[in-house]
């Protein structure tokens, strides 16, 4: 499709939502999918900071959304994994695989197309929180304390933000000391024996300082219970943390903002469904289910993975002169993560000859993750006659290591597979199956200013911006296949990596002011996800970035005196150098064997991307705000040949299909707040619906023989699938004590109870197999505040 079918579809798209909401009082959503329940002055401003500065969101040219903690609190959102169920459209997250202790962000398409969660590799959408760079996927699953707006910035953000964030960067923006003393505290129960709490607590300014404390703890039982005595069941999770912030303002011209928080993770891994079986024969014990369970069919050792996450922020602001600030922001984080799974038994318990006497199943995957980073940005934010202008450094360091091993733990003790025993297995002694670790350094500097000229009443505004960076990577890949790796000269040993890139990111954006409500713009931006390489790989060889340019057009309007709000935009580009993996025999002596390590390529040829982004947000009557959002995204890979040879060393002259994993092609979301003041209370409900067509979770067929050959096995599309959520509260009741007030609410989270796969994996020997959805959860809560 090309840009102008785009954009000619974009405004038809608009004009029938638009028609739609007046004739029935409109469902919107705005960049805040469920804004605060609107008042009969209309829907308030929004600020955000995509920009280095805090701005109106109707008034910033790019394409973003935005929730904001009200939002968070009706959804029931813990922590990044919540957001998974599609309220921000464009917005993907999930799981890895099977471990939400890592997860997989994704925007517009972009940001993991394989494994991502390993040292020497990035993800491509990156994750900030009060402006320091989040670098792991690991951590990414810890409780959030007390956020103000989670700003989701679509698109390329090269130039701003910088490295990874070729498919765009989430925002994370938490509440700052007021200085004032106040308290907000809430405690909640819930079915799978859950229950959260909460507290916030503000201290009254002493010299200057003024503290903030934010403690979070939250708990779920297990969706599917292990048979096995003794161990954890699947996807429970305990998490709990503690934020301390002290802002410092000795003067109304300069600010020091120190904050620290620490967290603990532990989460087991999801169930896998073996859903249809393959050509195997299949043991007795090895059922096949195709709908959700509440106990898995067999008991196999299963322990959380542990994550913990401790970290430290300064934030040093100057205001120089009325229009020139000085912004540093100092950090250094810490995260250890175990990742144990062992929630695959279901599907491998099958082999080709039926036969099951002493065969082991059960594999349990044991992975070490260590990381440290620390960064140092420097900004200078301002305005000089007509120019506004932000320029600034950044230079970020990280140290990551991993292992991994992997071994069988239960076996069968009959031919039939009806009957089996655990193993006995010293899991100290086990051999590591892989293992390696990597330094990475990156330099940036950057510069955007916008101007406007003289003309049309100052309704134009020009936007250029240019960000050079530098990034090296320095590692080991040291044990590959319970062995020292072995390098293509046969010598054994460490193989090293040592790698740099440059790169320069530009952005031009035109906005003009068609009227004071009526906001329209056109950018062109780069981005780039950084290279590295694959430490499931047997030679270690570096990959090259990838790379993303999009063209993007939108508007951002606003009429009904204030009370509704349509943005749209759409988008075209290339996507080029794609980071793809492949599957190749481990070779050992010279020899190749069956077993296998995968490795990374760039893909040759250019790829491409587009789509369409619209929200609007209607508050037809005082108190009721009703909004609605879609997105389309298509992106288009290149077929691309495995360029390594097979077991018996042979190459492979096919060029695959690469698919693009984790992206819907089709996603909207839709909401109904609605607030009543009564006597003494406020009445407020919420319902949410989501839905999105269905995605790919890997990247490659099983079997592909060549384009229409009767052989090939093509890899199966997640269910597509809608999630409504929805809460009622009554709420401000006064306590008789100042301005103290009590709330009572109810919640649930996939209300309806709908059941989908989310992720599917073939293979034509093992069957189908699949993670389900979570099912119905739904609790209480109490909330008080003064």
């Amino acid at each position: 499709m090309k840009l102008q079918h785009l954009l000619l579809a974009g405004t038809a798209a608009s004009i029938l939502v638009l028609s739609a909401s007046f004739q029935t009082a409109a469902m919107a959503a705005d960049s805040a999918p469920a804004a605060d329940a609107a008042d009969a002055e209309g829907l308030g401003t929004i600020l955000v900071t995509a920009q280095k500065r805090e701005e109106n969101l109707q008034v910033t040219p790019i394409s973003m959304s935005v929730m904001r903690s009200d939002d968070l609190v009706n959804r029931h959102v813990t922590s990044l994994v919540d957001l998974g169920d599609g309220a921000i459209p464009s917005l993907k997250i999930a799981p890895f695989y099977s471990r939400n202790s890592a997860l997989i962000v994704n925007i517009r398409g972009i940001g993991v197309l394989s494994d991502g969660n390993q040292p020497a590799r990035d993800q491509g959408v990156g994750v900030y929180i009060d402006g320091v760079y989040l670098g792991r996927a690991q951590g990414l699953g810890t409780a959030l304390f007390d956020i103000q707006n989670i700003e989701v910035l679509k698109g390329p953000q090269g130039t701003l933000f910088g490295r990874n964030t070729e498919g765009g960067a989430v925002n994370i923006v938490t509440k700052k000391p007021s200085g004032e003393f106040h308290m907000n505290a809430t405690g909640g129960i819930g079915n799978f024996g859950s229950y959260k709490g909460e507290m916030h607590l503000d201290l009254p300014t002493l010299a200057n300082i003024a503290v903030k404390v934010d403690g979070v703890v939250a708990h779920r039982d297990p969706l599917v219970k292990n048979p096995l005595a003794g161990a954890e069941g699947f996807n429970q999770y305990d998490k709990r943390g503690l934020h301390v912030e002290a802002l410092w303002k000795p003067s109304t011209d300069f600010s020091a903002d120190y904050s620290f928080d620490i967290s603990k993770d532990e989460s087991t891994s999801l169930y896998l469904n073996l859903i249809a079986p393959g050509t195997n024969r299949q043991a007795l014990l090895g059922t096949v289910q195709p709908d959700r369970v509440r106990t898995a069919n067999v008991g196999v050792p299963e322990q959380p993975s542990v994550g913990n996450v401790h970290g430290h922020r300064l934030t040093l602001e100057w205001d120089a002169a009325p229009d020139l600030t000085f912004k540093s922001i100092s950090s250094y984080r810490k995260l250890q993560q175990s990742q144990w799974d062992n929630g695959s038994a279901s599907t491998s318990m099958s082999n080709a000859s039926g036969n099951f006497t002493n065969a082991a199943f059960a594999r349990y995957s044991l992975a070490q993750f260590w990381q440290n980073q620390w960064s140092q940005e420097f900004q200078a934010i301002g305005e000089v006659s007509r120019v506004k202008y932000v320029a600034g450094a950044l230079y970020y360091q990280e140290k990551v290591r991993d292992n991994a091993q992997a071994f069988n733990t239960n076996m069968f003790t009959d031919a039939a597979g009806s009957a089996y025993v655990l193993r006995q297995i010293d899991y100290n002694a086990q051999p590591i199956d892989r293992a390696s670790h990597v330094t990475t350094k990156s330099v940036g500097f950057f510069g955007q200013a916008t101007w406007t000229p003289a003309l049309l009443d100052d309704n134009i505004h020009l936007t250029g911006g240019l960000r050079w960076t530098r990034d090296s990577k320095h590692g080991e890949l040291t044990m590959v296949n319970n062995a020292l790796p072995i390098n293509r000269n046969g010598v054994s040993g460490a193989i090293p990596l040592d790698a740099s890139w440059s790169r320069v990111d530009p952005m031009v954006n035109l906005a003009i002011d068609l009227t004071p409500d009526v906001h329209v713009y056109g950018k062109w931006s780069t981005g780039y996800k950084s290279g590295g390489a694959n430490s499931r790989s047997q030679e270690y060889d570096a990959f090259n970035p990838e790379t993303v340019s999009i063209f993007e057009v939108g508007a951002k309007t606003e009429f009904f005196d204030h009370h509704a709000r349509f943005n749209v935009a759409a988008y075209a580009g290339s996507y080029k150098n794609i980071q793809v993996d492949f599957s190749r025999p481990y070779e050992t002596g010279g020899v190749r064997t069956t077993r296998t390590t995968t490795s990374t390529i760039n893909a040759p040829g250019t790829g491409g991307l587009h789509g369409i982004e619209a929200e609007l947000t209607v508050n037809p009557l005082e108190g009721l705000t009703l909004a609605a959002s879609y997105s389309y995204q298509y992106v288009r890979i290149p077929a691309t040949a495995n360029p390594y040879p097979n077991a018996a060393g042979v190459l492979s002259a096919i060029a695959v299909p690469i698919y693009q994993t984790y992206t819907p092609r089709h996603s909207a979301s839709g909401s109904i707040d609605y607030e009543l003041p009564m006597d003494g209370f406020t009445l407020r409900a919420h319902l949410d619906g989501n839905y999105d067509s269905g995605f790919y979770a890997n990247a490659t067929d099983p079997v592909y023989a060549g384009p229409g050959a009767a052989t090939n096995v093509y890899q199966p599309i997640g269910d597509k699938a809608f999630i409504a959520n929805g809460r009622i509260s009554v709420a401000d009741i006064g306590l008789g004590q100042g301005d103290a007030k009590l709330s009572l609410a109810l919640w649930a989270r996939n209300l309806f109870n709908e059941q989908h796969l989310f992720y599917k994996s073939l293979s034509p020997t093992s069957g189908l197999s699949g993670f389900f959805n979570e099912p119905r959860t739904f609790g209480g809560e109490i909330n008080m505040r003064f």
